[in-house]
């Protein structure tokens, strides 16, 4: 049972990092660029949507989905040419970095369940 807490506060964390990736562009003022503020949108919802859906009822695959998630938001500044803002990079990497992590934790909890006894 401490496992699944354990998971669901994971899954938490990832319903935390969408809804900041989403409203990013109000917070950090770039809603007139329209390339990153729409990637902040769209992989905000899809990571909210995925979070929610996992906190329903655990699936592996949604959590490989968000790692994928994450790791488009760490290289999409490059992609699709915004690095050059670093306070919009910046916070497309951080925010990836810690899906990826708390997604990739979720992965490793549910494939290893007597890692914590």
């Amino acid at each position: 049972m401490a496992m699944m807490e354990a998971r669901k506060s994971l899954d938490w964390i990832t319903l935390v990092l969408a809804i900041c990736l989403f409203i990013s562009p109000w917070v950090i003022g770039f809603t007139a660029a329209m390339v990153p503020a729409w990637n902040a949108w769209i992989v905000g919802v899809l990571l909210g949507a995925l979070a929610l859906a996992t906190l329903s009822v655990f699936a592996e695959w949604e959590e490989w989905v968000s790692v994928v998630l994450g790791l488009w938001l760490i290289v999409s500044p490059w992609l699709l040419h915004f690095a050059a803002d670093t306070h919009v990079m910046a916070t497309h990497v951080v925010l990836g970095v810690l899906v990826v992590a708390a997604s990739a934790w979720a992965v490793w909890d549910f494939r290893h369940p007597h890692a914590h006894a």
